[in-house]
C-alpha cells in the first residue's frame, strides 16, 4: 500500500469526533478519508458502495457497537483492517475483538497525530497497533480471567455475590434462591476462601475488578 493512498472509513456517535480525526490526518495526503458515518448500522452498506482499506470504529455506539459492527466487516469484507478507538482500554472487550473479529489495532481517544498516523501506517501495513494503555488493559483483563479461572468459582457462587453486593443477608439470598440460609453461609464461606478475601468489601472489590458484577 506504499504507492497507493490508503482510504479510510470513520464511524463514531459523535460528528466532533469524526472531524477531530479527520483534523489530525490533515496535511498527510496518504490518507484519505472515503466514508464517514455516525450511524454504524449504515457502515456496512456504504463499504459496499466504496471499498476502503482501514476502518476506524469508536465502541460504544447505539444500535450496534463497535465489536459487532467490526465483527460484521470481518465476516463481509475480510480484507479490511479494523483499527477500534475507545475512551478507556476496557481489556476484557480488546481481547474479545481480538477473537471475534480479528482486529489489527486499538487506540484511546486521547491519542495525538504522531500516535495516530503511526498506527495507521502500521496496520495498513499488515501489521498491528495497541497504545500502550490497551496492552496493560489487555495483560490485566487476561490476569483475571486466569485468576477466576483458578478459583474456581461455580456459577451459583457467582450468583450469590452479585446478591451480596446488593446487600442481601443470608436469609435473604436463601429465599430468593430457594436454598436454607446454612447454605447459603457454606457458599458464602466457600467464596471467601476462593477469592482470598475476609470481608463483604473485599470481596465486593475482588467482583468488580474480575468482572463478576
Amino acid at each position: 500500500m506504499k504507492n497507493k493512498k490508503i482510504l479510510l472509513g470513520i464511524v463514531d456517535d459523535h460528528q466532533i469526533v469524526i472531524d477531530g480525526l479527520k483534523s489530525l490526518l490533515h496535511g498527510h495526503d496518504r490518507f484519505e478519508v472515503a466514508v464517514e458515518c455516525t450511524q454504524p448500522t449504515e457502515m456496512i452498506s456504504l463499504i459496499a458502495k466504496k471499498p476502503i482499506d482501514v476502518l476506524l470504529t469508536d465502541i460504544m455506539m447505539p444500535g450496534l457497537n463497535g465489536a459487532e459492527l467490526s465483527k460484521l466487516v470481518h465476516q463481509k469484507f475480510p480484507e479490511i483492517k479494523i483499527l477500534a478507538l475507545s475512551m478507556s482500554g476496557q481489556g476484557d472487550l480488546v481481547n474479545q475483538m481480538i477473537d471475534d473479529a480479528d482486529i489489527s489495532g486499538y487506540v484511546l481517544k486521547n491519542i495525538g497525530k504522531q500516535e495516530l498516523v503511526k498506527a495507521l501506517e502500521k496496520i495498513s501495513g499488515g501489521g498491528i497497533y495497541f497504545s500502550e494503555e490497551v496492552l496493560q488493559e489487555m495483560t490485566r483483563a487476561s490476569e483475571m480471567k486466569k485468576e477466576n479461572e483458578e478459583a474456581h468459582l461455580t456459577a451459583r457462587e457467582v450468583e450469590i455475590i452479585q446478591l451480596i453486593e446488593k446487600e442481601l443477608s443470608n436469609k435473604q439470598i436463601a429465599e430468593q434462591l430457594f436454598l436454607s440460609e446454612r447454605t447459603i453461609e457454606t457458599h458464602r464461606k466457600n467464596i471467601f476462601r476462593k477469592t482470598n478475601t475476609s470481608s463483604v468489601i473485599g470481596l465486593v472489590k475482588y467482583a468488580y475488578e474480575h468482572k463478576l458484577i
